[in-house]
């Protein structure tokens, strides 16, 4: 399916969040996802991720995540200096900012004429702990969180008891969590706390873990693995085939 490509700059309570849509270059009305970057806001590897779940049939909104922080247009290099400023704004920004942010999101794609009113959620590292945080949002029926940082050890800033660990049993949709057997950023006994976090709380999950470093999704660098990335995004395709009809 072919795309198109779009940027908006939407508003939202913590400032003006530049945001790039992909959506089916065709008529009709699509579900949306909402694609959260890693720290390094919209990179090369982000909009090719983005391009492959809109030429599914899904609109996808990738917004620049720390928005609040740096000029608009912002991306940072994969490198130590990118790596040390992106840590700097996820320690930065809290956590209640991300949610009037994905509210904002919400609103926008259910105010466009090719956009349907379902609305779903994917990211990968600090993304995918924002994909797992938007399925707070009762309107997001579904999220596929890859190699999700900062969950097990609530290290992100946010009033007390509003961390996304404690408040894993909010969440209403379903959720896919995906995670790398060698990923330092998320061990073994953090993977562990997580998965008896939302089994106690009844969510409603599925859990897979892979032999993959951290980072294995993104198609630059040694740590990416191509055969584990495509399987990725066709069990995210289907799953929101499934979540959002």
């Amino acid at each position: 399916m072919n795309i198109l490509t779009e940027v908006h700059d939407i508003n939202t309570a913590t400032g003006t969040m530049r945001t790039q849509v992909f959506r089916p270059a065709t008529s009709g009305q699509f579900a949306s996802i909402i694609f959260y970057s890693e720290i390094f806001q919209l990179t090369a590897p982000i909009t090719r991720a983005a391009a492959i779940m809109a030429g599914h049939g899904f609109v996808v909104l990738v917004p620049e995540v720390f928005h609040e922080l740096n000029p608009i247009g912002t991306v940072l290099a994969y490198d130590d200096i990118g790596k040390d400023k992106g840590n700097a704004d996820k320690f930065t920004k809290p956590l209640e900012h991300h949610d009037s942010d994905t509210e904002a999101l919400v609103a926008f794609a259910r105010a466009q004429t090719y956009c349907n009113d379902k609305v779903g959620a994917m990211g990968v590292c600090i993304g995918g702990h924002l994909a797992f945080r938007a399925a707070l949002n009762p309107d997001v029926k579904g999220a596929f969180c890859l190699y999700a940082t900062d969950i097990h050890s609530n290290t992100l800033p946010c009033k007390q008891g509003n961390d996304s660990f404690t408040r894993a049993g909010d969440i209403q949709g379903e959720l896919v969590m995906v995670f790398g057997k060698q990923d330092p950023h998320v061990p073994a006994e953090g993977r562990s706390a997580i998965y008896q976090q939302l089994a106690a709380k009844e969510v409603n999950f599925s859990w897979l873990e892979v032999n993959a470093q951290h980072a294995f999704m993104r198609d630059e660098g040694d740590r990416y693995d191509p055969a584990l990335a495509l399987q990725m995004y066709q069990s995210a395709v289907a799953f929101f085939h499934r979540t959002l009809n």
